[in-house]
């Protein structure tokens, strides 16, 4: 069949799936993202969470938007721009989800800035902390602001004048600066900025003998304009913020992969703009000489009622002194009660199968094990791709030194991992100096897998030792996303790693995998033969369910199959955190669907996939959620779980899960989630749950080692009710 036959099929199809897609319940992506970003605000207005933790969350919502804008935001503005004018899966077209956005990201910010305005300043008021204008200093504190501006701001600032010899300048992406609107002797008027300089700290704590007293840098840069300008009148001055299209566009056919991504990481800082940010009583003539200066349209232009750039909240949290304004830190345990009583990890792993659930087991037990790989005689190879790692990661140091002992040390880093592909060309570059075979990926695919492979000689031959996750091998967002990790030493297992490695590192076509479920080839496939699976037994009248626990939800073939194995009877239970598109509960569709949405003090990452198989039910973990980029465009390692013990403790996250009251919101038909109903309930935190049960299950294998060493019989530890109920 000629090349031009074949795209009219595809697109026949692609057409008649999507009118298929169109008749059905689903929420656009774009405008679910933005109501997972208010399920967050929710967190910053709730009066049970401690005051610094509620600035936190009002700072992630900040820092959430940003990125939306950068990427999301800035691919509808570009369909926009390009003319297209087709419909998404939901009915609408890039302008009308437009529209939506616009719409709705102004009512959200409204939220935003009363959450911040009536709810946040006023709580921190009453512990004694204040954030003060310039007219409400006393003598101490104004001598203090001047010394410091004299001493630290002054040097940093350049003021830059905008006029017929000095054109308007570059400003970098999410930087804030200030607008100044000037008039010289003859009463001629001109423009000048001042940027903030992101390199101090963004609010001074001032003396006071009572409480603690905070200001903003740009309010401490506007009490001192007249000292950058003297020459000049200051009429108005007004704070404003760029946010830029910083979705990078990378050429993979290119000969040096990591010189396009540098190309076009300097290119992301001179994006298009795609939000301008004013306060809310901007001076008029300022406001038309910006817009006008970086060309943005009215639906760009967004007016704040409070400062500007909420992110800076984040780092305000965890000022020293307010230690006991924050939630009671979950400890990792560590050893994990998996390998307490084992000096040697490969030892446990050989024994049996064996999970860690993070961060209430310390992500330590991962570093371990490529640390213990790295200095031991009998390891011949260490395989592992990384996707995110930490700016100083003790994975990539015990990999270089893997290399300088003499394995055979082979890393696949994805340089394309969104806005960390500066910190990952570093330790691409660092892992090569020290001889490791450094890999970035295929084409046109991103590397998400999260995999470890180590080839050992044992006494009894080579053995393969893995592990395999659900999160990133980052040691720092180890310590607040929940994931779960499993080492393994199953042949079946080790030989499919080969082989997925084999795919990644050289031209060796897709196998087909033992126990492995790998996306872009099988993973699609698989899921959608387990959904039709389940549909099938629902029909005969067989036992049947499915399970997941996801952070996304978008794919309109799953979602359509969720909808038939409903209708068939099927019980679906779905946790995702972010993004779902599936709406349940609606009559001839969903209304065997219950989706659920987790969020609190820690951020829900883990995906879980369980089907109940004809009353045997099988267990997946992986890297993956159910979106087409995860299913199609990446390469995603799912894999089943086997070990019986295992299984009970996927399941037991699963049915702990579902009992939160207090982090969990069930949405309903209309899409609108809602707090769950609490009534004849006991109050359930799932996350402080799995964090004593963790501490508990170390103390009772900690126990039994020492009986196992000195014959002493040990009681078994009594869960109390009022545990059972956190």
């Amino acid at each position: 069949m000629s090349n031009s036959k074949n795209n009219n099929k595809k697109a026949s199809e692609k057409a008649k799936l999507m009118s298929k897609w169109q008749k059905m319940p689903y929420t656009n992506r774009e405008l679910s993202w933005v109501d997972f970003n208010a399920r967050v605000l929710e967190e910053a207005f709730k009066k049970t969470n401690p005051i610094m933790e509620r600035c936190n969350f009002l700072s992630i919502t900040a820092s959430n938007l940003d990125e939306f804008f950068m990427v999301r935001v800035a691919g509808v503005l570009d369909q926009i721009h390009h003319g297209r004018t087709s419909r998404d899966a939901s009915g609408m077209t890039p302008t009308e989800v437009m529209d939506g956005l616009v719409e709705k990201i102004h009512e959200f910010a409204k939220k935003q800035y009363s959450c911040y305005n009536r709810s946040i300043i006023p709580s921190l008021r009453s512990a004694g902390i204040v954030f003060k204008e310039a007219d409400e200093l006393d003598g101490d504190q104004k001598a203090f602001v001047e010394e410091y501006f004299e001493k630290v701001v002054f040097p940093v600032l350049t003021p830059m004048a905008v006029d017929t010899s000095r054109p308007f300048p570059m400003l970098a992406n999410k930087s804030l600066n200030i607008a100044v609107r000037l008039t010289n002797a003859e009463n001629e008027e001109f423009f000048a900025l001042v940027q903030v300089p992101s390199i101090l700290p963004r609010f001074l704590e001032l003396p006071t003998h009572e409480g603690r007293a905070f200001i903003l840098l740009e309010k401490i840069i506007a009490m001192h304009l007249g000292e950058l300008f003297e020459l000049y009148n200051i009429k108005q001055y007004d704070p404003f913020r760029i946010t830029r299209d910083s979705d990078l566009d990378i050429d993979e056919d290119t000969e040096d992969l990591m010189a396009e991504i540098k190309k076009s990481i300097r290119k992301r800082k001179r994006g298009e703009p795609v939000r301008l940010e004013f306060g809310k009583k901007c001076n008029r003539e300022i406001r038309e000489f910006l817009v006008d200066a970086l060309d943005v349209t009215e639906r760009e232009i967004y007016f704040q009622r409070g400062p500007l750039d909420l992110t800076f909240l984040s780092k305000f949290a965890h000022i020293k002194g307010c230690e006991d304004m924050c939630f009671e830190p979950i400890v990792p345990v560590n050893p994990p009660a998996e390998f307490c009583g084992y000096d040697d990890i490969f030892e446990a792993i050989r024994e049996k199968d064996r999970l860690v659930h993070h961060p209430y087991e310390s992500f330590d037990v991962v570093v371990d094990f490529v640390k213990k790989a790295a200095t031991d005689p009998n390891v011949l190879a260490i395989k592992q791709t990384l996707y995110r790692v930490s700016g100083n990661s003790p994975i990539v140091a015990a990999l270089i030194k893997a290399a300088e002992n003499g394995k055979q040390v082979t890393v696949l880093v994805e340089l394309k991992a969104r806005f960390d592909e500066e910190n990952n060309i570093q330790w691409a570059t660092k892992l090569e100096k020290a001889g490791c075979h450094v890999i970035y990926g295929l084409t046109g695919l991103k590397t998400h897998c999260k995999i470890c492979l180590v080839v050992r000689k044992d006494k009894d031959g080579i053995r393969r030792y893995l592990h395999m996750g659900t999160g990133n091998y980052n040691d720092s967002t180890a310590r607040f996303y929940t994931d779960i990790g499993m080492f393994t030493c199953r042949e079946e297992y080790g030989v499919d790693a080969s082989s997925l490695f084999n795919v990644l590192t050289g031209y060796s076509t897709p196998p087909e995998y033992n126990k492995f479920i790998v996306a872009p080839h099988g993973m699609r496939p698989f899921f959608e033969a387990m959904i039709i699976q389940e549909t099938e037994n629902a029909k005969l009248g067989l036992p049947a369910k499915i399970t997941a626990k996801v952070n996304s939800l978008v794919d309109p073939e799953i979602i359509s199959l969720l909808y038939d194995a409903s209708n068939a009877g099927v019980k679906i239970d779905l946790i995702v955190r972010g993004i779902c598109c599936l709406v349940p509960g609606v009559h001839g569709f969903s209304e065997n669907i219950r989706v659920v949405s987790i969020v609190g003090q820690l951020l829900e990452h883990s995906r879980i996939f369980i089907f109940e198989n004809n009353s045997n039910p099988l267990y997946y973990m992986g890297s993956a959620d159910w979106m087409p980029r995860n299913l199609d465009r990446r390469v995603e390692l799912v894999f089943p779980v086997e070990d019986e013990d295992i299984k009970k403790r996927v399941q037991e996250v699963i049915t702990v899960s579902f009992k939160d009251t207090v982090n969990a919101r069930q949405q309903l038909s209309t899409g609108v989630y809602k707090s769950v109903d609490k009534r004849g309930k006991h109050k359930m935190n799932c996350q402080k749950f799995f964090s004593k049960l963790a501490l508990k299950a170390q103390k009772q294998a900690m126990k039994k080692t020492y009986a196992s060493t000195v014959g002493t019989p040990i009681v078994p530890v009594e869960v109390k009710k009022e545990d059972s109920e956190q």
